[in-house]
């Protein structure tokens, strides 16, 4: 069992910059992969950027690549997602998921099971 708790959500202007944060408990986070998912109001949540259970291999959606950072720490039990260069379109509720993956990291929700409750990030414009 793991439990996710986000962070780090807030109001920020367009080409502001935000940092999130998940802390997880549970002594196996770090045989976990770790993933970032998004949901805007009246869509469908998407995949945004997900890390290997050794930090080693990253995956990012196009829409983010180049602007958000995903890291972990697993002697902290924590995984970033560093946002930068935000757009009005990156607005929604942002989670953070774990699930055991060997091989390829999946951007599809199904594979991740434990869910954060979510944190807001709006960007204005």
């Amino acid at each position: 069992q793991v439990q996710l708790v986000e962070s780090g959500g807030g109001l920020v202007q367009a080409g502001g910059s935000l940092r999130l944060s998940c802390a997880a408990s549970g002594r196996t986070f770090s045989t976990y992969a770790a993933g970032w998912f998004r949901q805007a109001p009246g869509k469908e949540r998407e995949f945004v950027a997900a890390i290997s259970w050794t930090g080693g291999r990253t995956r990012y959606a196009d829409s983010v690549k180049g602007r958000f950072t995903i890291s972990r720490d697993n002697a902290k039990n924590t995984v970033a997602l560093q946002m930068n260069s935000l757009k009005p379109e990156d607005t929604a509720a942002y989670y953070c998921a774990v699930g055991h993956m060997s091989g390829l990291l999946s951007d599809l929700a199904g594979w991740y099971d434990y869910w954060g409750q979510g944190t807001q990030v709006t960007v204005s414009s």
